[in-house]
């Protein structure tokens, strides 16, 4: 227990595994036996996410949502990973400067435009979170890419391989155990993004379209019920690409504190 309160320190993970347990725990209990005015009893929100699943079809819209979010995660990260890996050439870096700082954009006047050009409230969601992701992304791989070493870069050129030999072992094998972790980390912005963009263009449904009618009538018991729902599930979705960052990058946290 005494490496729990000293820095640095590794604790057992059966003990910190505890540690976890009973936090929560005493949350839920404080929750059930001291709730707070502005927050409904757990006894409602559960009893309204019943509700949500077995009448309003609170798992067809999230099935929905998540469809469309990992979508838009996988084009945004070919985008991403192209802008980025173009940064190698002097000539592109501009594009992946200019890219990266998009991200101070607001969605609200984006929207409009996108609406004009496109056909469908699909392809406008999908337009929308795929360029609220890319230009996160970008930032994040570009910044992993102009991290590679002159050691790095020179080793690989002792061993024969020349400029592109160099760059294709060094920065794209070499860099995608970071660039899968850059992914985990702004997954979160499209999950964001999705209950948003799903309350401008309702035609599809989805889990923040659902999460607004909540909200308008004021059932708060359902708002928090789906709203922890979300949080779950994009807990979940971090936990998995922790997962298979393992499987397929075994050794690439050696090298971590």
């Amino acid at each position: 227990m005494n490496s729990l309160f000293i820095p640095n320190a590794h604790p057992h993970r059966a003990t910190f595994a505890a540690l976890v347990a009973a936090q929560v725990f005493l949350l839920l209990a404080i929750w059930l036996f001291y709730p707070l005015q502005i927050f409904p009893r757990l006894g409602e929100v559960l009893g309204a996410l019943g509700s949500l699943i077995s009448s309003q079809g609170l798992l067809q819209e999230l099935w929905a949502s998540l469809t469309t979010a990992w979508q838009a995660l996988g084009i945004a990260t070919v985008l991403a990973l192209l802008i980025s890996y173009l940064t190698a050439l002097p000539f592109f870096r501009p594009l992946a400067f200019a890219a990266s700082k998009l991200r101070y954009l607001t969605l609200t006047g984006l929207t409009f435009f996108m609406a004009l050009m496109l056909s469908s409230g699909h392809q406008v969601k999908l337009t929308v979170l795929v360029f609220g992701a890319t230009v996160y992304l970008v930032t994040g791989m570009t910044q992993v890419i102009l991290g590679t070493t002159q050691e790095e870069l020179d080793h690989a050129r002792t061993l024969g391989l020349g400029e592109w030999g160099s760059f294709w072992e060094v920065v794209v094998r070499g860099k995608l155990p970071d660039m899968l972790e850059v992914v985990r980390q702004n997954f979160a912005i499209i999950w964001t993004l999705i209950t948003l963009v799903e309350t401008l263009y309702q035609s599809e449904g989805g889990i923040g379209l659902l999460l607004y009618k909540q909200n308008r009538y004021l059932h708060l018991d359902g708002v928090l019920a789906i709203q922890l729902v979300i949080l779950a599930l994009g807990v979940a979705q971090d936990y998995a690409f922790e997962g298979i960052r393992r499987v397929f990058f075994p050794y690439a946290g050696l090298g971590a504190a």
